[in-house]
């Protein structure tokens, strides 16, 4: 691979793990407001805002799995882990500074939104640890298994089983730091979970867009890996 081949490959992995820790981070700081989403008419699902942009998490660890390696799979994992507990640093200045009698936002207003954030990023991380590195490492064992084949096997495989990982981890510990009631568990992991898999599912032809980009910008071989990446 030539030196523009590089530099390109790595700005890519930079906007990858740009749009990842972005997704984690605000994930954790959105999770309070709570939704119902019935798009098929049999099954109305109750799930957190902060659901919506994790999926993406996921995605992107795939991606790079796939395309740059474990190594830098894991890379962005612990770095998302750096931000996230940044994020918890500022919110916990920011709680504890006092409002302005004028200030459009109030302390206890601030608080109810934010003061919550860091018992869930605490739990999210937890989940995101277990999941993540799960996600990775079964995603490379069928990738191992298949020979660099069926990129949706693997994809899908290692999504499912991490995302209820994920999941059981992170409703159980909000009920253990009663943030939520322990008679919502069952409800909010199966909402989860059901919505993730479908997730999961639908995002698995922009896998193939994104992979079949790869191969053919950087004249990649089926299961071949950039190793060169600044």
């Amino acid at each position: 691979m030539n030196v523009k081949d590089r530099l390109l490959a790595s700005k890519i992995y930079l906007v990858l793990a740009a749009l990842f820790i972005t997704s984690l981070v605000v994930s954790n700081l959105i999770f309070q407001k709570f939704f119902y989403w019935n798009p098929f008419g049999w099954f109305r699902f109750e799930i957190s805002v902060g659901i919506l942009p994790y999926p993406i998490t996921f995605l992107i660890t795939d991606i790079i799995s796939e395309i740059y390696g474990k190594k830098k799979a894991n890379q962005v994992v612990v770095t998302g882990i750096f931000a996230s507990f940044f994020s918890i640093l500022i919110i916990l200045l920011a709680d504890m500074s006092s409002a302005i009698p004028n200030s459009p936002v109030d302390n206890e207003t601030f608080t109810n939104v934010f003061g919550l954030s860091v018992l869930a990023v605490l739990a999210s991380m937890i989940a995101y640890l277990f999941a993540q590195f799960i996600d990775i490492r079964i995603f490379h064992f069928w990738k191992k298994k298949t020979k660099g084949k069926h990129l949706w096997l693997r994809n899908n495989f290692s999504t499912f089983a991490s995302q209820f990982i994920d999941t059981s981890t992170v409703v159980g510990l909000l009920c253990v730091f009663e943030i939520l009631p322990w008679e919502i568990f069952g409800k909010l992991l199966f909402s989860g979970f059901l919505f993730k898999v479908i997730v999961a599912a639908l995002d698995t032809p922009l896998l193939y867009l994104a992979v079949y980009f790869f191969r053919k910008r950087f004249h990649l071989k089926k299961g071949e890996e950039l190793k060169e990446v600044l």
